[in-house]
């Protein structure tokens, strides 16, 4: 009966999943110190590791870790253990231990293998990567290029968005996104109008259109032109599962087709 228990996969979903829920609700305030739920959730690893152990026992260590399934629980497990030294030793510091709470949501993943046609889905996600790759990595080039760029002429203007090239990547890939594009150029305005400009060729009315209309083409290349064929490729390549059954009918049907116009080229004959 015990072995029974833990050998279940069901008991084992349905473990895991309310092992989900009481880690979830201890990071509300009211409850974030409750001794009661930090019990509970050490009782859950200790479950683990008892499941863990009945299998290796029951199947032997050979096939237990012949399954692929069985290796990432272990591994969770056994990254897990260090947080019931909090019950035994006093660790000042225990925010490396909560990481390891929170590793052990990774088990959720066991819960893909419940969606239909998961094979099929995985198999267009590899294919739909493996397709968008180059113009996964001619955005890149295109961001860096970018926010190089622009770092050279906005950084002392608005070093928030452009102090340094890592920020002023993060705030071209914002504008790539479509998000807050135009949050950029209105605190460039507000700037170069409140400071006025250094440069003796150019007002501040000039330096004004011209970096909206610039931030404007940053936009479009990058995020409805750049993004849009990224999702466009990427889409396309994870459905062509989809029209494979249709292909393989008009397939069929041309055939049919053809040995139709050859018994009644035959027949004229």
């Amino acid at each position: 009966m015990l072995k029974n228990l833990f050998l279940s996969e069901r008991n084992m979903m349905v473990a895991i999943l309310i092992n989900a829920v009481i880690i979830f609700t201890m990071y509300f305030p009211a409850y974030r110190e409750d001794p009661l739920l930090e019990i509970i959730d050490h009782l859950f690893i200790v479950f683990f590791l008892v499941e863990a152990v009945v299998k290796i026992w029951v199947l032997k260590p050979n096939k237990y870790f012949e399954n692929g399934w069985n290796r990432f629980d272990f591994a969770i497990i056994i990254g897990s253990l260090p947080s019931l030294l909090v019950q035994i030793v006093p660790i000042p510091d225990t925010s490396l231990l909560l990481i390891l709470r929170l590793f052990r949501l990774v088990r959720l993943v066991r819960f893909i293998r419940f969606v239909p046609h998961l094979s099929k889905i995985m198999a267009g996600l590899a294919r739909a990567l493996k397709a968008s790759l180059f113009v996964l990595l001619a955005l890149v080039f295109l961001n860096v290029l970018l926010a190089i760029f622009t770092c050279h002429f906005y950084a002392d203007i608005a070093p928030q968005y452009f102090g340094d090239p890592l920020i002023s990547s993060y705030s071209i890939f914002q504008m790539f996104t479509v998000e807050g594009w135009n949050e950029i150029p209105a605190a460039i305005a507000v700037h170069v109008e409140e400071n006025g400009t250094d440069s003796t060729i150019f007002n501040s009315s000039f330096i004004i259109g011209a970096t909206r209309f610039y931030f404007v083409l940053v936009v479009l290349i990058g995020g409805v032109f750049g993004m849009s064929l990224a999702n466009a490729v990427f889409v396309d390549e994870m459905t062509m599962d989809n029209t494979d059954v249709i292909e393989s009918k008009i397939d069929r049907l041309q055939q049919e087709l053809t040995e139709l116009k050859q018994l009644l080229a035959q027949g004229r004959k």
